[in-house]
């Protein structure tokens, strides 16, 4: 299979959005072109006493809505490609939530399972000194990512406040609770999806109870969303991690007790049923990648980018589709699912819960607040169900994909904060 080129296929997004609203090719090229993409080696001193760099970067991605947004990863497989895709897409991801924010992506190329806890904090706190002069409160504001967590945010916001010389909570969100956290960040992309699925089924006449749903993909969005899903009445029928997957044929999945066998197996594999709605029996496993190929009401990708490709999408058997991973969808796909008549929620509507409620974070932290989890899940429906519906509107009026809906609308709204 050929590499998939992920900037390349957002700009034409990007580029099929701008045409659509009569933009010129020049205008075009300043709205896909990142402010900044800054490298920098990060040297710490391990245990062991020796010296190491690892290379690090930040890509800071049109901030004329805002300040600059978006995770910190540690990953030894770093793309610089793949880093200024996700900024990019957190940028138009703001704005189509219409939150007053930029984009940007970052990381260090390094594999942290391979550093003690004392070597970790000591690359977070690098990081830190070596972009201080680009981030901040009202300038970038980074957040967890691939293998970044809220410990370290708080080592990352406490080397910041050290630097300049007072608390800067605002510097950084996706921080523990008790550290100027926010109340349901931990699982506000599963819960932004959430709501996202909940308007389609309602566009569309999907009752809950009648809904058949298919989650690839059980990390954190993943099992969240089945969660949330399966209490409201929604049928989860089959779930996959990247070892493989479980299938009902009928009756249900219950996820609580999924997650409670993978956490303590690992993985899936092996798993049977513990709740009278789903019997052994009936269990089938299912490679993650045939998963997508069950027939169901809703996909729900949650796993890694370009899972529905032109060589996989004809035996797609579903009505629809919330897409809560990044870019799980090539656009060759996605041309083939609109032609059968097959709604996609984007990613940079349906997984924007997690910006959203960082956005919370962040207004929290400057305000030196601190809102319940009733007040941001409100806030957060409120934004979701607005926005949906200007997206789905869109779409209808302009006889488009949900996709190009959503790039149409967050593109004009950069656009005249630039001025174009």
């Amino acid at each position: 299979m050929q590499p998939i080129d992920s900037f390349g296929n957002a700009v034409k997004k990007l580029r099929e959005a701008g045409k659509l609203l009569g933009y010129t090719e020049e205008n075009i090229t300043k709205l896909s072109t990142p402010d900044a993409v800054l490298e920098r080696p990060i040297t710490i001193t391990l245990d062991s006493g020796e010296e190491k760099s690892f290379h690090g970067y930040r890509v800071q991605f049109n901030n004329a809505r805002g300040p600059y947004k978006g995770g910190i990863r540690f990953h030894p497989n770093a793309d610089i490609n793949e880093v200024k895709t996700l900024a990019l897409l957190m940028a138009l991801k703001c704005a189509v939530v219409n939150i007053p924010l930029g984009g940007g992506k970052g990381g260090i190329q390094v594999n942290p399972k391979e550093l003690s806890r004392a070597e970790l904090e000591r690359l977070s706190r690098a990081w830190v000194r070596a972009f201080f002069a680009d981030i901040g409160p009202h300038k970038d504001i980074p957040a967890p990512d691939v293998y970044t967590n809220p410990q370290i945010m708080l080592w990352m916001v406490d080397e910041y406040s050290k630097l300049a010389g007072k608390p800067s909570p605002a510097t950084f969100t996706g921080k523990p609770l008790e550290n100027g956290g926010s109340e349901g960040r931990s699982f506000s992309t599963a819960q932004g999806g959430f709501y996202a699925l909940r308007e389609l089924g309602q566009k569309i006449g999907m009752r809950p109870r009648d809904t058949r749903i298919i989650v690839q993909g059980f990390g954190n969005a993943g099992y969240n969303i089945a969660r949330i899903a399966n209490a409201a009445g929604y049928r989860v029928i089959g779930v996959s991690d990247s070892k493989g997957g479980i299938v009902v044929a009928s009756g249900k999945l219950d996820p609580e007790d999924v997650f409670q066998y993978k956490e303590a197996h690992g993985s899936l594999q092996g798993y049977t049923c513990a709740t009278a709605s789903c019997t052994v029996d009936e269990n089938s496993a299912v490679t993650n990648a045939g998963l997508l190929e069950v027939d169901t009401d809703v996909l729900i990708p949650a796993a890694l980018e370009n899972q529905i490709r032109a060589d996989n999408v004809d035996r797609i058997k579903t009505k629809a589709v919330v897409e809560i991973a990044n870019g799980p969808i090539t656009p060759e796909a996605d041309a083939v699912l609109f032609s059968k008549g097959i709604p996609v929620v984007p990613d940079i509507l349906a997984n924007a819960g997690g910006v959203v409620v960082s956005y919370f974070e962040w207004d929290q932290n400057l305000k030196n607040e601190h809102w319940t989890e009733e007040e941001v899940l409100r806030k957060l429906d409120e934004i979701i169900t607005r926005e949906f519906a200007m997206v789905w509107l869109k779409s209808r009026e302009k006889k488009v994909d949900m996709r190009t809906a959503a790039f149409i609308i967050s593109t004009q709204r950069i656009a005249e904060k630039m001025g174009l």
